[in-house]
């Protein structure tokens, strides 16, 4: 069956701001699933501060800024690539790439994001091959 999201209300109803972010953050339950889409699904979520390093070994993830501004920063073969990204923008985070978001004032995103996805709390990831 078809299903049709409003996203509003949806952000109101299943998502918490995340104050603070930092690499070592439990967001469990601060990233609300909208949808299943494929072999992941449609998420969405607010927070302030850096999130860890995380990667998708399984397809590209896309990245839509819905509200506020964060820098993406990807881990590629030729060094750190940094978009500064703001609301009404959309990113496509190619497969396998190391990525991380900072946002110091505040982001909120929603993601099309296949399983599973793979973090780095502790350590800088490596160069992508």
């Amino acid at each position: 069956m078809t299903m049709a999201i409003n996203l509003d209300a949806a952000l109101a109803e299943k998502t918490t701001f995340l104050e603070g972010r930092t690499r070592h953050t439990d967001t469990t339950g601060y990233f609300a699933r909208l949808a299943d889409y494929r072999d992941g699904g449609v998420f969405a979520a607010g927070f302030s501060g850096t999130s860890q390093w995380e990667r998708h070994p399984n397809g590209d993830e896309i990245v839509q800024i819905l509200k506020g501004n964060v820098r993406l920063t990807l881990r590629t073969a030729e060094g750190d690539e940094k978009l500064d990204l703001e609301a009404g923008m959309i990113v496509i985070v190619p497969q396998g790439c190391w990525h991380q978001f900072h946002a110091p004032d505040g982001v909120t995103l929603m993601t099309t994001t296949p399983q599973p996805t793979e973090h780095i709390t502790d350590a800088e990831p490596p160069l992508d091959d």
